[in-house]
Protein backbone atom coordinates (compact mmCIF):
# COMPACT_ATOMS: atom_id res chain seq x y z
CA UNK A 1 0.00 0.00 0.00
CA UNK A 2 1.34 3.45 -0.96
CA UNK A 3 1.76 5.95 2.06
CA UNK A 4 -1.20 8.09 2.44
CA UNK A 5 0.48 11.53 3.61
CA UNK A 6 -0.20 14.29 1.66
CA UNK A 7 1.59 17.32 0.79
CA UNK A 8 0.23 20.68 -0.62
CA UNK A 9 2.11 23.05 -3.26
CA UNK A 10 1.04 26.08 -3.31
CA UNK A 11 1.80 29.05 -5.99
CA UNK A 12 0.31 32.41 -6.34
CA UNK A 13 -2.29 32.28 -3.51
CA UNK A 14 -3.93 28.63 -4.96
CA UNK A 15 -3.20 25.57 -3.22
CA UNK A 16 -2.53 22.09 -5.01
CA UNK A 17 -2.95 18.40 -3.65
CA UNK A 18 -0.32 16.45 -5.18
CA UNK A 19 -0.77 12.93 -5.74
CA UNK A 20 0.43 10.44 -2.24
CA UNK A 21 3.74 9.51 -2.71
CA UNK A 22 4.80 6.48 -2.29
CA UNK A 23 8.09 7.60 -0.65
CA UNK A 24 6.82 9.31 2.47
CA UNK A 25 8.14 13.01 3.03
CA UNK A 26 8.51 13.24 -1.32
CA UNK A 27 6.57 16.44 -2.43
CA UNK A 28 6.73 15.67 -6.64
CA UNK A 29 5.67 19.16 -6.92
CA UNK A 30 8.69 21.19 -7.15
CA UNK A 31 8.74 24.69 -6.12
CA UNK A 32 10.47 27.11 -4.46
CA UNK A 33 7.08 27.99 -2.37
CA UNK A 34 6.74 27.01 0.75
CA UNK A 35 5.14 23.36 1.04
CA UNK A 36 2.62 21.85 3.09
CA UNK A 37 2.30 18.73 4.50
CA UNK A 38 0.24 16.63 7.18
CA UNK A 39 2.71 16.34 10.05
CA UNK A 40 4.20 13.26 10.45
CA UNK A 41 5.58 11.25 14.27
CA UNK A 42 8.97 12.87 13.08
CA UNK A 43 7.82 15.85 12.74
CA UNK A 44 6.19 16.28 16.37
CA UNK A 45 9.34 17.91 18.10
CA UNK A 46 9.71 20.74 15.34
CA UNK A 47 5.78 21.55 15.85
CA UNK A 48 5.87 21.40 19.03
CA UNK A 49 8.97 24.09 19.03
CA UNK A 50 7.52 26.55 16.72
CA UNK A 51 3.75 26.87 17.95
CA UNK A 52 4.88 27.13 21.15
CA UNK A 53 7.38 29.70 20.33
CA UNK A 54 4.87 31.58 17.77
CA UNK A 55 2.08 31.58 20.80
CA UNK A 56 4.17 32.66 23.32
CA UNK A 57 4.85 35.86 21.20
CA UNK A 58 0.74 36.29 20.48
CA UNK A 59 0.29 35.66 23.63
CA UNK A 60 2.89 36.40 26.13
CA UNK A 61 0.59 35.91 29.45
CA UNK A 62 -0.72 32.61 28.38
CA UNK A 63 2.98 31.05 27.80
CA UNK A 64 2.84 30.63 31.54
CA UNK A 65 -0.03 28.83 31.84
CA UNK A 66 2.13 25.68 30.47
CA UNK A 67 1.94 23.42 27.60
CA UNK A 68 -2.05 23.56 26.29
CA UNK A 69 -3.58 19.78 26.70
CA UNK A 70 -3.66 19.75 22.13
CA UNK A 71 -0.15 20.26 22.15
CA UNK A 72 0.80 17.63 25.05
CA UNK A 73 -1.66 14.99 23.39
CA UNK A 74 -0.47 16.14 19.87
CA UNK A 75 -0.25 12.53 18.53
CA UNK A 76 -3.77 11.48 20.06
CA UNK A 77 -5.34 14.41 18.95
CA UNK A 78 -3.67 15.25 16.00
CA UNK A 79 -2.11 11.33 14.45
CA UNK A 80 -4.70 9.30 15.75
CA UNK A 81 -7.67 10.94 17.01
CA UNK A 82 -10.30 13.34 15.01
CA UNK A 83 -8.15 16.21 14.70
CA UNK A 84 -5.88 17.02 11.74
CA UNK A 85 -2.68 19.13 11.59
CA UNK A 86 -0.59 20.79 8.69
CA UNK A 87 2.15 22.48 8.59
CA UNK A 88 4.30 24.88 5.56
CA UNK A 89 8.04 23.95 5.34
CA UNK A 90 10.36 26.74 3.12
CA UNK A 91 13.98 25.23 2.46
CA UNK A 92 13.54 22.98 4.86
CA UNK A 93 12.52 24.56 7.64
CA UNK A 94 8.50 25.82 9.44
CA UNK A 95 7.55 28.60 8.87
CA UNK A 96 3.61 28.58 9.44
CA UNK A 97 1.00 25.82 10.73
CA UNK A 98 -2.66 25.34 11.08
CA UNK A 99 -4.86 22.55 12.45
CA UNK A 100 -8.40 21.52 13.37
CA UNK A 101 -9.60 19.49 16.52
CA UNK A 102 -13.55 18.34 17.58
CA UNK A 103 -15.00 20.87 19.07
CA UNK A 104 -15.89 20.14 22.33
CA UNK A 105 -18.60 22.76 23.02
CA UNK A 106 -17.40 24.20 26.35
CA UNK A 107 -19.37 27.34 25.49
CA UNK A 108 -23.17 26.69 26.60
CA UNK A 109 -24.36 29.41 23.91
CA UNK A 110 -22.76 27.77 20.74
CA UNK A 111 -23.56 23.89 21.27
CA UNK A 112 -24.46 23.03 17.82
CA UNK A 113 -26.31 20.09 18.69
CA UNK A 114 -26.39 16.57 15.96
CA UNK A 115 -23.62 18.65 14.05
CA UNK A 116 -20.36 17.48 13.25
CA UNK A 117 -18.33 20.69 14.02
CA UNK A 118 -14.06 21.18 14.23
CA UNK A 119 -12.56 23.84 15.71
CA UNK A 120 -9.66 25.65 13.80
CA UNK A 121 -6.34 26.06 15.89
CA UNK A 122 -2.51 26.96 15.87
CA UNK A 123 -2.54 29.12 12.79
CA UNK A 124 0.54 30.66 12.92
CA UNK A 125 2.62 32.42 10.20
CA UNK A 126 6.22 33.77 10.44
CA UNK A 127 6.36 37.61 9.71
CA UNK A 128 8.67 36.63 6.64
CA UNK A 129 6.04 34.50 5.02
CA UNK A 130 2.89 36.84 5.56
CA UNK A 131 0.87 38.74 3.11
CA UNK A 132 1.90 36.01 0.72
CA UNK A 133 -1.34 34.12 0.19
CA UNK A 134 -0.20 31.51 2.58
CA UNK A 135 -2.44 31.49 5.32
CA UNK A 136 -5.47 31.36 3.06
CA UNK A 137 -3.31 28.09 1.15
CA UNK A 138 -3.42 26.53 5.12
CA UNK A 139 -6.60 26.92 5.64
CA UNK A 140 -7.85 25.46 2.40
CA UNK A 141 -6.17 22.70 2.83
CA UNK A 142 -7.46 21.88 6.10
CA UNK A 143 -11.03 23.09 4.29
CA UNK A 144 -9.94 19.90 1.90
CA UNK A 145 -9.59 17.43 5.15
CA UNK A 146 -12.73 18.62 6.70
CA UNK A 147 -14.89 18.36 3.99
CA UNK A 148 -12.95 14.75 3.55
CA UNK A 149 -14.25 13.73 6.77
CA UNK A 150 -17.35 15.03 7.15
CA UNK A 151 -17.42 17.66 8.78
CA UNK A 152 -20.60 19.95 8.86
CA UNK A 153 -19.51 22.92 10.35
CA UNK A 154 -15.67 24.86 11.54
CA UNK A 155 -15.91 27.00 13.99
CA UNK A 156 -12.90 29.54 15.67
CA UNK A 157 -12.40 32.17 17.82
CA UNK A 158 -9.80 35.29 17.31
CA UNK A 159 -9.86 38.70 19.04
CA UNK A 160 -9.67 42.97 17.57
CA UNK A 161 -6.03 42.68 18.57
CA UNK A 162 -4.48 40.23 16.34
CA UNK A 163 -4.17 42.75 13.18
CA UNK A 164 -6.31 41.65 9.79
CA UNK A 165 -7.27 38.16 11.72
CA UNK A 166 -10.97 39.11 11.60
CA UNK A 167 -11.25 40.50 7.97
CA UNK A 168 -9.13 37.18 6.87
CA UNK A 169 -11.42 34.93 8.37
CA UNK A 170 -14.39 36.82 6.52
CA UNK A 171 -12.71 36.49 3.45
CA UNK A 172 -12.05 32.64 3.87
CA UNK A 173 -16.01 32.53 4.06
CA UNK A 174 -16.62 32.81 8.16
CA UNK A 175 -19.17 35.14 9.36
CA UNK A 176 -19.08 36.44 13.00
CA UNK A 177 -21.83 35.04 15.58
CA UNK A 178 -20.78 36.40 18.29
CA UNK A 179 -18.78 38.66 20.83
CA UNK A 180 -17.70 38.08 23.95
CA UNK A 181 -18.08 41.35 26.34
CA UNK A 182 -14.85 40.82 27.65
CA UNK A 183 -13.50 44.25 26.94
CA UNK A 184 -9.68 42.68 27.17
CA UNK A 185 -10.11 39.59 25.05
CA UNK A 186 -13.34 40.31 22.93
CA UNK A 187 -13.04 37.22 21.75
CA UNK A 188 -14.95 37.15 18.52
CA UNK A 189 -16.77 33.81 17.60
CA UNK A 190 -16.87 32.92 13.75
CA UNK A 191 -18.23 29.67 11.64
CA UNK A 192 -18.21 28.74 8.23
CA UNK A 193 -20.78 26.33 7.36
CA UNK A 194 -20.12 23.88 5.06
CA UNK A 195 -22.89 22.35 3.97
CA UNK A 196 -26.81 23.57 3.57
CA UNK A 197 -27.64 23.27 7.48
CA UNK A 198 -28.15 26.73 8.67
CA UNK A 199 -31.07 26.10 10.62
CA UNK A 200 -30.17 22.85 12.42
CA UNK A 201 -27.07 24.56 13.82
CA UNK A 202 -28.30 27.61 15.91
CA UNK A 203 -26.32 29.32 18.59
CA UNK A 204 -27.59 31.30 21.09
CA UNK A 205 -25.72 34.55 21.90
CA UNK A 206 -24.67 35.96 25.42
CA UNK A 207 -21.78 35.90 27.71
CA UNK A 208 -18.80 33.24 27.76
CA UNK A 209 -15.59 32.77 28.80
CA UNK A 210 -13.16 32.14 26.50
CA UNK A 211 -8.92 32.92 26.14
CA UNK A 212 -6.45 31.05 23.20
Amino acid sequence: MYSQKREFSWHRREAVATVPSRNPGVCRYMSDQPVIQAVSDADIPEVLDFVLKARAELFPKLSETGMPDDLARFTEVYLRGAGRFLIARHEGQIVASIGYLAYDRRFPHLLYPDVKVVEIVRLFVLPSQRRSGLAGALYRSLKELALADGVEVIYLHTHPFLPGAIAFWQRQGFEIIDVDADPVWQTTHMHAVMSGIEESAPHQTGPSNSAP
